[in-house]
């Protein structure tokens, strides 16, 4: 498909990323004169993740000329850009040899562009100015197909002629490969081919095998990364492929996740920046993911990765709040026994979390100045009180101390459930559950195991229905 060739072009010309480290020696010398541009700055920046990092700032003459220079070693390899004052930028290959010369024009920085000195980056622009080309063939082909769909022969035609064109840039892509293996743009264009899928095998019913195609596919989605080459981490495809991976290759559940996790991490756990990049990804990602449960996979990689000291990158203050953080979501996660609670109702009688007989029991957290409290409370009570007598029972849990504005929070909305406070402050409840806002809701199955957290009073009512609902 002519997608292959699309995304290649988008992955080098319109991500953006910054920058981690990578051994070089000294010498950077690289002379850059771009026509139209003159008296004025250009930035140099590098790719990493899905930001970008200006490296320095290149003062440019009367004559569009100017100078990247590093006298005490070399610049970290990997995919840089050059961008001026309009906003448009042009990249190239910071390999070994970082003594070259690059002449532009802001006219068409890219099918302008003229390198001598570079064997990498002359490989580098010969392939983009190709895949540019066959670009602006197959657009109108493809404009003239959807008019044409209704037709036919017009359409197979047309079809024919893109497809040819496709065939074109994937024997390139392979004669290119083929030549130059060692290369870096040889691994950055290896690393953007897509496994090549089999024919389907047939099972022995006679039909096909409907999930081989996804089963290959993902099993091979890696073969073509160099995971010796920690430059990867200075482009912007190893952040696509990790992406794409987990958010479309990788079932959403931190089992799946964690299981991913670990295969990547023992694939590169002998590259540095890889490793770390990787490490740093799969954590942060989790960490901030606003689908229930995937604290799940943070806790997991804490546990891997920075509890043992493997985050070379994170100071030990940063380490430490990890590692503590991961210490209090680890009884929090789905699927956990709840940590138990003995709090006191308004009579203050204590009542034992664990002694609740409930088919599910709603844990909530909740303070009566709190402006969404107010909100959210008396909807669940609204709820509470169609489903009581369905095995269903609250847990209610002040975070504050004013016992007459509670009570008489209770009694305005007639919270006829089981209303509990920490009066002289005897438990650690707020630090044990993690509350750091309000209202914070769980829901406790019958065992009281976890099964959601951290969801509103409609999500609640939601999800308690659906509970409810008779098994087929």
């Amino acid at each position: 498909m002519f997608y292959s060739y699309k995304k290649t072009i988008s992955l080098f010309i319109l991500v953006a990323l910054t920058q981690l480290s990578f051994a070089a020696a000294p010498g950077t010398n690289i002379k850059i004169k771009i026509k139209g541009v003159k008296d004025t700055f250009c930035l140099l920046a590098n790719h990493f993740g899905d930001k970008q990092y200006i490296q320095d700032t290149l003062k440019v003459d009367a004559s569009g000329k100017m100078s990247i220079t590093k006298k005490d070693g070399k610049y970290d390899g990997g995919i840089y850009l050059v961008v001026v004052p309009n906003k448009k930028y042009f990249e190239f290959i910071m390999d070994e040899t970082q003594n070259f010369t690059i002449e532009t024009d802001t006219a068409d920085l890219v099918g302008k562009m003229v390198i001598k000195g570079s064997n990498e980056n002359m490989l580098f622009y010969d392939y983009l100015n190709f895949i540019n080309q066959k670009q602006k063939e197959v657009e109108p082909l493809k404009k003239e197909l959807d008019k044409h769909k209704a037709n036919k022969d017009s359409a197979t035609a047309l079809q024919a002629q893109i497809n040819e064109i496709d065939k074109q840039v994937s024997d390139y892509k392979k004669n290119f490969n083929e030549k130059n293996p060692n290369t870096f743009a040889g691994k950055l264009l290896k690393a953007m081919t897509d496994p090549k899928i089999p024919e389907t095998p047939i099972l022995s019913n006679g039909r096909k095998d409907s999930t081989f195609a996804y089963r290959y596919y993902k099993a091979h989605f890696f073969d073509n990364i160099d995971f010796t080459d920690d430059r990867l981490v200075r482009s912007p495809v190893y952040h696509g492929k990790l992406k794409q991976y987990f958010e479309t290759m990788v079932l959403q559940h931190p089992d799946s996740i964690n299981k991913e996790a670990d295969f990547l991490l023992e694939k590169t756990k002998n590259s540095k920046e890889l490793f770390k990049y990787t490490a740093h990804y799969i954590t942060y990602t989790y960490e901030i993911s606003k689908i229930m449960g995937m604290d799940a996979v943070f806790v997991h990689m804490v546990e891997k990765v920075y509890q043992p000291g493997l985050a070379y990158w994170v100071d030990s203050t940063s380490r430490a709040k990890m590692v503590t953080r991961a210490i209090t979501l680890k009884p929090l996660l789905i699927g956990k026994r709840t940590p138990n609670l003995i709090l006191a109702d308004t009579n203050m009688k204590l009542i034992n979390l664990s002694d609740v007989k409930a088919k599910y029991t709603v844990l909530i957290f909740w303070d009566y100045d709190c402006g969404h409290c107010q909100k959210e409370v008396p909807k669940l009570a609204e709820f509470y009180n169609k489903v009581k007598d369905k095995g269903v029972e609250v847990y209610s849990v002040s975070t504050e101390y004013d016992a007459e504005k509670w009570k008489k929070f209770i009694r305005e909305h007639k919270l006829n459930w089981i209303n509990v406070w920490d009066p002289y402050h005897q438990t650690n409840f707020k630090a044990t559950y993690d509350i750091t806002s309000t209202p914070q809701i769980y829901i406790l199955n019958d065992k009281k195991e976890i099964i959601a957290k951290k969801i509103n009073a409609e999500q609640a009512e939601t999800m308690i229905t659906n509970y409810l609902k008779p098994k087929p």
